[in-house]
């Protein structure tokens, strides 16, 4: 016997699983964003000399770690501090 959830219900949890991930791609483009940018700005005419896998390489081994552990973690601390700040409101 296989059991059938409602569409609504299918519906609503997809479009929470996708709500979600909508979130995690924005919160890691907010932190890949300026950190590549700081990146290249810094180290990019010194490393310009490398081939380009080499380039990539380095980007990659450096911001990786930055964004995983510290980065995104950081956004969702600030977004936990605003979401805290919000009044409810007395109906």
């Amino acid at each position: 016997m296989i059991l059938a959830l409602p569409y609504h219900y299918s519906l609503k949890k997809t479009n929470m699983k996708t709500k979600a991930r909508l979130m995690a791609s924005l919160k890691i483009w907010v932190v890949i964003y300026p950190s590549i940018t700081i990146f290249l700005y810094l180290l990019g005419k010194p490393l310009s000399t490398l081939p380009l896998y080499q380039r990539t390489f380095i980007l990659t081994i450096s911001l990786v770690p930055w964004i995983v552990f510290a980065g995104v973690p950081f956004v969702d601390y600030l977004l936990r501090r605003i979401g805290k700040k919000k009044v409810p409101v007395n109906g």
